[in-house]
């Protein structure tokens, strides 16, 4: 489904892309994402399609707005039964219950159950008008780490059974690594469109980069050309060895992977190695990671084996450099 919506007030705002399964909107506060969920569920004044003109409630849309909008003195099953009509309201709303996991506290009011169940209930009345589309409010952020995985697979399952296309927009890094497609926006426009693999391994920008929550995002400029062009890193009072395309004296955001980073022993450090100071040991799922602070700034670098003293040295490999225009 192809989304194509102009909004001019509180904001201008202007989206263009394709709902694709279950497509993330990846985007920082502020960028009027939500405002656009509004405009397309006809809650906010907007021009655009699909659904343009329609009033809300002739739009075949489920909205599952943030914080899931449950009535509190309902019981989930009047929760979900509030999008049904006929006399069989009762029996239809267990059934999506039932569907979700969630029979056994058909009974319960909002307040009775976890983050976790009212998102699957507030979902589960979404799916019951049997919309065209679904619109998914930051569904990631009443969840706390432990169970966000499962809530976000249970989702997308669903999503994916009831072959209904979903956008879900939200700034969690962790919500668009299990998109079926991701839509990056900055600058209150969509600024790349395309698989998670293919977004990640080729970000637009350094704003694309850091939306993707990729570490060592930082800003230089660049001096010289060709194989004598060098990034001059102000924060850390270094230049680099670079090789890029770009012009001398362009200002750039730049990346390194913490994997990229190498440090050296101290006795077997390079001339050219930069002098850092270890602020933070990091565990994370896959290994380790320490913060550095180089200068005025902080470089992440992964350990592979063994521990980093108080003070170390490092290198960054030219190869490794990946410079944008800022």
């Amino acid at each position: 489904m192809r989304i194509d919506y102009r909004i001019a007030h509180p904001v201008a705002l202007s989206a263009r892309f394709e709902v694709e399964g279950f497509t993330v909107l990846l985007g920082a506060s502020g960028e009027g994402k939500s405002l656009l969920l509004r405009a397309i569920a006809g809650l906010l004044p907007a021009q655009g399609e699909p659904f343009g003109g329609l009033p809300p409630q002739r739009r075949a849309v489920g909205y599952l707005p943030q914080g899931h909008a449950l009535f509190p003195h309902l019981n989930a099953w009047r929760n979900v039964a509030f999008a049904l009509r006929g006399p069989r309201r009762r029996d239809e709303a267990v059934a999506w219950l039932e569907r979700l996991g969630l029979a056994a506290l058909a009974e319960r009011r909002p307040a009775q159950l976890s983050g976790g169940q009212q998102q699957r209930v507030a979902l589960a009345r979404a799916l019951a008008r049997r919309p065209q589309l679904l619109l998914l409010d930051e569904p990631t952020s009443a969840l706390d780490p432990a169970t966000r995985d499962d809530v976000l697979a249970e989702l997308i399952a669903e999503v994916h059974a009831a072959g209904i296309p979903a956008l879900a927009v939200s700034h969690d890094p962790a919500l668009a690594a299990v998109a079926d497609r991701l839509v990056l926006m900055h600058g209150r426009r969509i600024v790349q469109v395309g698989a998670p693999t293919d977004v990640h391994a080729q970000p637009v920008s350094g704003a694309a980069a850091r939306l993707l929550g990729l570490r060592n995002v930082l800003r230089g400029r660049l001096a010289g050309v060709a194989e004598a062009q060098r990034l001059v890193w102000e924060e850390a009072g270094v230049s680099l060895p670079v090789r890029t395309a770009l012009a001398d004296g362009t200002v750039v955001d730049w990346h390194v992977a913490p994997e990229a980073v190498v440090l050296h022993d101290a006795d077997a450090a390079p001339a050219d190695a930069i002098a850092a100071r270890v602020e933070l040991r990091q565990i994370i799922a896959h290994g380790r990671c320490v913060g550095l602070r180089c200068g005025q700034a902080r470089l992440w670098a992964s350990l592979s084996s063994g521990d980093a003293g108080g003070t170390v040295r490092l290198s960054l490999p030219p190869s490794a450099i990946r410079c944008w225009p800022a």
